[in-house]
């Protein structure tokens, strides 16, 4: 079960959790690095440029596996962006205060940040595939092969983006509990243990997350019409 968010601030009659709190840091200290990683792009790039155009080359080889080279290109911004700041929030959890400093707590340790990036894949699902086939080209294909199928395929399509929800979150949130658990039982050793398998699977998780959304992107772009 969820632990209570606690709210920080409220701007207006919306309160601000530590979560959301240390999601706008995060996604403020990506901008920064893009800024400061492209301002300047050379020919012969610097160690920072480098080590941008290596991991947009990696990510773009790895959804090109399942996608194909032209949809990866243009799906590319999308699928990028949800690694990075998936890594970077499953990471967070892991710095020093995580979970006990108020405020500072992974984002993807609360359902309703996991529940807010599945919705998103979902909406962008629904346009892509409308997009690229049509109104009535997308939505053929929740009568096919029998108009029978009309109900199972629609189940099929909300289950994808609660699943994906409930997996990063039980995930992340599981992870950050057995951490905290361990620190409290066996304070030297354990959790110093737990924290370098993590980085490990908090990297997983953010794999698992964005290779689904490209097999869902997938489907929902090659349906035949």
């Amino acid at each position: 079960m969820e632990e209570t968010s606690e709210v920080l601030f409220h701007i207006g009659p919306l309160g601000v959790t530590g979560e959301v709190t240390t999601m706008w840091v995060i996604m403020a200290l990506l901008v920064l690095f893009s800024i400061l990683a492209t301002r300047r792009l050379k020919e012969k790039p610097g160690r920072l440029q480098n080590l941008a155009e290596m991991a947009v080359e990696k990510l773009h080889n790895y959804y090109a596996g399942i996608l194909g080279q032209e949809r990866t290109s243009k799906y590319f911004p999308l699928l990028a962006t949800l690694f990075i700041f998936v890594i970077c929030t499953n990471f967070s959890g892991l710095f020093p205060g995580a979970g006990t400093v108020k405020g500072f707590k992974a984002p993807t340790s609360s359902l309703s940040v996991t529940a807010g990036l599945s919705l998103l894949v979902f909406i962008s699902l629904q346009v892509l595939g409308i997009k690229a086939h049509g109104v009535k080209g997308y939505f053929a294909h929740f009568v096919k092969p029998m108009f029978f199928m009309l109900p199972f395929l629609l189940i099929d399509e909300i289950v994808r983006p609660v699943s994906l929800a409930l997996r990063l979150f039980g995930n992340i949130f599981g992870e950050e509990t057995v951490t905290v658990q361990l620190y409290q039982i066996l304070p030297i050793g354990a959790p110093l243990l737990m924290m370098v398998l993590s980085l490990l699977f908090c990297a997983i998780q953010a794999i698992v997350f964005t290779m689904l959304t490209a097999i869902y992107l997938e489907d929902a772009t090659a349906l035949e019409t």
